[in-house]
């Protein structure tokens, strides 16, 4: 059963664990996994083999209630901490339930859901006003939750991105980089305490599951921000990179501007850091070809010269 555990461990949670220095957690991890069963009285399932940030496995409780583990990588601690003050906070609205937390071990218990947005096959457009309405359902003043505010996540982009693509070896262009790091201090100094929401910070179609009797959508793996709405729309304006190519690129986020009433210029540029920062998290995880899409998509863009959507959309519009 430990081997077979570990067998289906997907290889990019693998890579995680081994690029944190946490060996010592993947010869433990079916140990670990073992005393969550007994200590909570759940009966483990298939592993999920999307899994890219956590060991994540189906569970039933000892009350035939349908659930979900999630171990994560001893790394993401913080992360950990920061999921579950999300779920708490959110109370099963726009994001599963927690059902139970052991934050010492990593470890989640969350309501099971549906099937995720990504294998539905909807057109590109409705699967993005789902994402905006679920979403939406998230955002909610949350002072004193302790939570990273945007600011504090835009510093780290900047260092992440600044570090990696020299770990790398440089996996795309200088322009694109140099794009991505004004973009977010932009970001930086436009964040307001008092307009920020709690936002998920990690709103994509894979994220987004289909609740029980198959109605409506929650997200699953949030983040957990204090920062303008727009960073969730952000990250949904990297997704589908290649797409963004086929056309103008400012028009998903203007789209995504009027479907919320948001700030397009502010959706524009969280898009741009999140395009480069994933793109160099998935190539150095092995994660591909999603890495080089996102890639390649900000050197497209960043070579076009457009990210100056100030003189297109001025702050504020929508």
């Amino acid at each position: 059963m430990n081997d077979d555990l570990l067998a289906a461990l997907p290889l990019p949670v693998r890579n995680k664990a081994r690029a944190a220095g946490a060996a010592d957690w993947l010869a433990g991890l079916p140990s670990l996994v073992d005393g969550l069963q007994r200590d909570w009285a759940i009966a483990l399932g298939r592993v999920y083999p999307d899994a890219t940030e956590a060991f994540v496995a189906e569970a039933t409780m000892d009350d035939g209630t349908a659930a979900v583990l999630k171990v994560m990588v001893p790394q993401a601690v913080d992360a950990t901490r920061h999921e579950a003050t999300v779920l708490r906070l959110a109370g099963g609205h726009g994001c599963a339930r927690l059902l139970r937390e052991d934050l010492g071990r990593g470890a989640l218990l969350l309501e099971r859901l549906g099937r995720p947005l990504s294998e539905l096959n909807l057109p590109a457009l409705e699967r993005q006003r789902i994402l905006c309405a679920t979403a939406s359902r998230l955002w909610r003043p949350a002072p004193g939750s302790d939570l990273p505010t945007g600011a504090e996540k835009g510093r780290w982009l900047i260092d992440f991105i600044t570090r990696t693509y020299e770990e790398l070896d440089h996996p795309c262009s200088e322009r694109a980089i140099a794009d991505a790091l004004a973009a977010a201090a932009r970001r930086i100094a436009a964040h307001d305490d008092e307009r920020a929401v709690l936002v998920h910070g990690d709103v994509h179609q894979w994220n987004a599951l289909q609740t029980p009797d198959g109605t409506a959508f929650k997200l699953v793996d949030p983040d957990g921000l204090l920062a303008e709405a727009e960073y969730d729309l952000g990250v949904l304006l990297r997704e589908d990179p290649l797409e963004l190519l086929d056309g103008d690129p400012h028009e998903r986020a203007h789209r995504l501007a009027t479907e919320t009433g948001l700030d397009a210029t502010a959706i524009w540029e969280w898009g741009v850091v999140e395009r480069v920062s994933t793109g160099l998290l998935c190539t150095k995880i092995e994660l591909q070809p999603v890495g080089r899409d996102m890639l390649r998509a900000a050197d497209a863009v960043a070579q076009t010269g457009a990210t100056k959507m100030q003189n297109r959309w001025p702050a504020g519009s929508a």
